[in-house]
């Protein structure tokens, strides 16, 4: 990380702290990936008690987890976890989704915010090229399947992706927030855009066809068109653990010498 940013707080990491500052102190939170550290301190700074995991170990605190692999920790063992900027450079997202949750308390929350692949800018940029913001293959290395690397933005991942594997995995979406907006000054096109879309879009969520999903449907329009969802750099997506769930798959986290002798 270059030197003059080693103390900056992107808008997502803001938005996190901003979520943990107003829950009660004293709660147990999971910051992975823990990069330098500063996350960590500034939830100290706030009462938290705080265990950072990442594979760097640039602390002598930090803890080793492989956000590819199964978490090193029981089930729910944290209040809460935060995972900002993570999950889009992994090949299996939902394993790690699901890991968040697991060794999450139930009422706990995790956030998580990644790259917003449904902003506006981002929606122009699929309509003009059929990439998504910060996803396009120009940027990527060839690296070998047993290569140990950050592959960067490999896994783009939506509010609906993360909503549906959310609920899936026990955790619904509290709170839907965003960072600083993408091209903010075409603010009147995103706007006009959104209101031209807008009957399109409530044909789709309140269909009579989905009648019985009315006020899941509703919510999900009310968070996926909120402005933050529509125009932030990143997407912060927070998740409230609702029930104990044992469903994230086992079969990944088997060792070579089980897979050969399967």
């Amino acid at each position: 990380m270059r030197l003059h940013k080693q103390d900056v707080f992107p808008g997502y990491m803001t938005q996190a702290i901003g979520f943990f500052k107003d829950q009660p102190a004293g709660q147990h939170i999971l910051d992975l990936p823990a990069g330098n550290g500063k996350l960590t301190a500034a939830l100290r700074d706030l009462g938290h008690t705080v265990t950072p995991a990442d594979i760097n170990l640039q602390k002598s605190d930090f803890v080793y987890a492989d956000m590819t692999k199964r978490l090193p920790f029981d089930d729910e063992t944290f209040d809460g976890a935060i995972c900002l900027e993570g999950i889009e450079h992994v090949l299996n997202p939902f394993l790690l989704l699901g890991e968040l949750i697991r060794v999450s308390k139930v009422g706990g929350h995790v956030v998580v915010s990644t790259p917003n692949i449904m902003n506006m800018w981002s929606r122009l940029q699929f309509l003009f090229t059929g990439t998504f913001y910060q996803f396009h293959p120009a940027q990527l290395h060839d690296y070998e399947p047993e290569e140990a690397v950050d592959r960067f933005h490999i896994s783009p991942m939506s509010y609906h992706t993360m909503r549906y594997l959310g609920e899936y995995f026990g955790a619904d979406v509290a709170e839907v927030r965003g960072d600083k907006a993408k091209r903010g000054f075409l603010a009147p096109l995103y706007m006009g855009i959104q209101v031209a879309g807008s009957f399109w879009s409530r044909s789709l969520y309140f269909s009579k066809k989905y009648e019985q999903y009315r006020e899941r449907n509703a919510r999900i329009h009310q968070q996926s068109n909120s402005w933050p969802a529509m125009t932030g750099r990143s997407i912060v997506m927070v998740f409230e653990k609702k029930r104990s769930t044992r469903v994230v798959p086992t079969d990944v986290f088997l060792s070579e010498d089980a897979v050969k002798a399967a």
